[in-house]
């Protein structure tokens, strides 16, 4: 069974010539924007791979020299793999690591000595316990310590570095500050070990690595800029959409204590190791055309009038020759023979993704439609992993489709039970005890005992405690009541709402556990009562704590096996892929979009609030200060202001979709 399929989505082929060039030279014409040497691989466990390899020749170089190899290391979910991948090269006795020296890169402060969130612990876990390092060769900064005493402790840790004669090598990860370990913008490329204030967007990113709910504390004693750059090699590596804009920055952008992470720049020996998504926007992988000659796609054809069209702002059709020749796309002139043909080429392209029928237009020529006109109606599903997803992300078109007669059917993948704050449970409680006083004179003593249980239970909970699992019934039971009202509201019947409470998500936890075969089953179970003609399902893979990924793999894994046992439903099916709040398609990716009225945007608005555990309460709501609605019309907008601009229809709003195809 493949659990992984969501991993293996390419969008846009990037030609292997621009990430994986033959020579020095080819290197140096397609790089020659950036400021890093930064090599791109086509997946996480390669370039993982290319780090371990060069740790592996320094530990064997050291160790047949009689030296120890000291290497800084650094926490989170960017440098996890490369540490599984040591691990595994230890376990089959490829590598031993005990000349190695470890300083950890940076400790939360103030901490109890018995803090559950000490990054060592986190480094422990990941690497250094899963390996052959003498404990005596483990250093950290110590959390722990009296505030008079950090000054002095921060200047033996730089003695003690000093003492094994400095660092080798340096591994970090990249917070979305450009932060390098716990240097926040603003850090000088002087800097020593110290003691800094953690901002609050990378407190949120700090608090996702950990298995409870413990507060990060407000301070880090971190590694200074200046003391991770007198390793003889730093890596930084980052995988994943989440991390493009930010590594587009600290590659080709200016030095800038902003983003501590351009200071590599001046470091000789500086290393990034990006996957294919994390280097997307790169000068080499999203505007080739500006490095080197390229093969041209439709999709990079698409893509490169989009840019010229964004750059010198026109649209489509009043591009011009000159305009092309003027701004490195003469290539396209010689394949089109001129911007008249290109244009009008693309611009129909981008026409023929804009449909009202997204269910397909009965009794129409769809040859140029997005969707088919036969079967109608059609069954159709829509996975959402939360329940709210769904209505943020195309709460529009779900609308179109229950009106348009296709038979729909909404499948909540997850409960969302740690997503609802404990408010909302004392209000319901609240509620639900008044209720028992109202109308039944306080004898359902079931209610009664329950109120006091978990109101005596929220009056004793402390930061970093777990709900119980009542309480997470509770807050499951709010989100499925909200969901059931929101599908009300959309028309569909509530016998078409399935709550299938995947149970990779059940683990109380932020961090949830692997998704497993239990899962897929779960899905594939109603995939096969159904038997749709059309899927719905979440391509936001870059969520910020990884639940639409896993709930993607499921419902992919669920399809695959499918196809292998030869389903006939299948054959008559189409995957769409859609984005919530956190993202939209790039437009040389969307197949299909669906416009927006102002009345149904107001009515997609009115959906999203049904869920009204997820407004300002919402423990989630990540580092935007917009609500769910809010980002969603926006981003619906953005993207009819996008067609429009490019002198396609105007519109109020837009929903998009990328056909997902069963490999």
């Amino acid at each position: 069974m493949r659990l992984n399929l969501s991993s293996q989505i390419v969008l846009n082929k990037v030609p292997v010539e621009f990430y994986k060039p033959k020579t020095t030279v080819e290197y140096s014409e397609i790089s020659r924007m950036e400021k890093i040497h930064t090599d791109i691989f086509a997946s996480v466990s390669e370039g993982c791979s290319h780090i371990a390899d060069c740790i592996e020749k320094g530990i064997k170089a050291a160790q047949h020299e009689g030296k120890y190899y000291v290497m800084a290391l650094g926490t989170g979910l960017s440098v996890n793999p490369v540490y599984d991948e040591l691990v595994s090269r230890y376990e089959k006795k490829k590598l031993s690591f005990r000349n190695v020296v470890v300083f950890n890169a940076y400790e939360y402060y103030p901490l109890r000595k018995d803090s559950s969130i000490r990054s060592i612990n986190q480094l422990k876990e990941h690497f250094l316990d899963r390996v052959d390092i003498a404990e005596q060769n483990i250093f950290t900064l110590d959390g722990s310590i009296a505030q008079e005493a950090v000054q002095d402790t921060c200047r033996l840790y730089e003695q003690r570095i000093k003492t094994f004669g400095g660092l080798d090598v340096t591994i970090l990860g990249i917070g979305r500050m450009g932060n390098i370990a716990a240097n926040e913008p603003g850090s000088s490329i002087q800097s020593l070990t110290r003691i800094i204030l953690i901002g609050n967007m990378s407190r949120e990113e700090m608090e996702n690595s950990f298995k409870t709910k413990e507060q990060v504390p407000p301070c880090s004693l971190t590694m200074g800029v200046g003391t991770l750059l007198t390793a003889k090699t730093v890596f930084l590596t980052a995988w994943g959409d989440e991390k493009s804009e930010i590594m587009q920055k600290v590659i080709e952008g200016n030095i800038t204590d902003t983003l501590p992470a351009t200071f590599l720049q001046t470091h000789p020996n500086a290393q990034v190791v990006l996957d294919l998504s994390a280097a997307a926007h790169l000068t080499r992988i999203e505007h080739p055309w500006l490095v080197s000659s390229c093969e041209w796609t439709d999709k990079l054809v698409r893509s490169a009038l989009v840019w010229l069209c964004q750059k010198i702002n026109k649209p489509i059709l009043k591009l011009t020759n000159k305009d092309y020749n003027e701004n490195g796309l003469s290539e396209l002139l010689a394949l089109y023979g001129s911007a008249y043909n290109a244009n009008i080429k693309i611009f129909n392209d981008l026409q023929h993704t804009i449909t009202g029928w997204p269910g397909g237009k009965p009794n129409a020529d769809d040859t140029y439609r997005p969707e088919r006109a036969k079967p109608y109606p059609k069954r159709v599903v829509v996975f959402s992993p939360h329940p709210d997803d769904d209505v943020i992300s195309m709460g529009g078109t779900i609308r179109r489709l229950v009106q348009q007669h296709h038979d729909v059917h909404l499948a909540y993948e997850t409960s969302g039970n740690i997503a609802v704050g404990d408010e909302e449970v004392t209000r319901f409680m609240h509620f639900i005890n008044g209720f028992n006083q109202l109308f039944a004179e306080s004898k359902d003593s079931i209610i009664a005992n329950k109120y006091k249980e978990i109101k005596k239970f929220f009056a004793n909970k402390k930061e970093g405690d777990f709900d119980t699992r009542d309480i997470l019934t509770i807050k499951g039971l709010i989100r499925r009541g909200e969901a059931r009202i929101a599908c009300t509201y959309n028309e569909i019947p509530l016998d078409h709402v399935h709550f299938l409470d995947l149970p990779f998500y059940e683990s109380g936890k932020i961090e949830k556990l692997p998704m497993t075969e239990k899962d897929v089953a779960v899905v594939r179970q109603l995939l096969q009562e159904v038997k749709p003609h059309q899927i719905y399902v979440a391509g936001d893979l870059a969520d910020p704590h990884g639940t639409h990924r896993k709930c993607t793999d499921a419902v992919l894994a669920a399809i695959d096996l499918e196809k292998e046992a030869g389903a006939e439903w299948l054959k008559d099916c189409r995957i769409w892929m859609y984005r919530g709040a956190w993202a939209e398609w790039e437009i040389e990716n969307i197949e299909m979009c669906v416009p927006l009225s102002p009345e149904e945007l107001r009515a997609k608005r009115n959906s999203i609030l049904k869920h009204q555990s997820q407004m300002e309460s919402a423990p989630f709501l990540g580092n935007d200060d917009r609500l769910f609605w809010q980002r969603a019309e926006d981003r619906n907008r953005a993207t009819a202001q996008l067609y429009d601009n490019l002198g396609l229809a105007c519109y109020e709003a837009m929903e998009a979709f990328v056909e997902y195809k069963p490999l």
